[in-house]
């Protein structure tokens, strides 16, 4: 099971930091991704790292100032984003895959959490 928090209401160019807390004893084996979805628009992919935490993809739209992370004693995987702008106005959604590679590709993911609310005013 996946708890994402940590969404909210920012003006643009400001920060917020996205938390997905993960139930279970192998968070460690799953590659964690973010993806969001705004008003009218598919989801789409916006980070991912490995289980280990060595190696992350991020999407050309957040690369630069989003940041994925995770701590896997706490179990659980962050977003860091700075810079925001309106067009990062969305539902985001933190997803795992078991297995070592980071896709982009959502159908990949087999566990979804119930998406935070992150709204950007102008």
């Amino acid at each position: 099971q996946l708890q994402a928090s940590g969404g909210g209401l920012v003006q643009a160019g400001g920060s917020l930091r996205l938390s997905c807390a993960a139930s279970g004893r192998t968070f460690s084996s799953y590659v964690m991704g973010w993806f969001r979805q705004a008003p009218g628009k598919e989801r789409e992919f916006g980070a991912a790292i490995s289980s280990s935490g060595l190696s992350t993809i991020y999407a050309d739209s957040v690369k630069g100032r989003f940041t994925i992370s995770r701590d896997n004693a706490k179990n659980t995987v962050y977003l860091q984003m700075n810079s925001l702008k309106p067009d990062d106005t969305a539902v985001y959604y933190c997803a795992a895959r078991s297995g070592g590679v980071a896709y982009t590709d959502e159908v990949r993911y087999d566990y979804w959490g119930q998406g935070t609310q992150v709204t950007v005013s102008s």
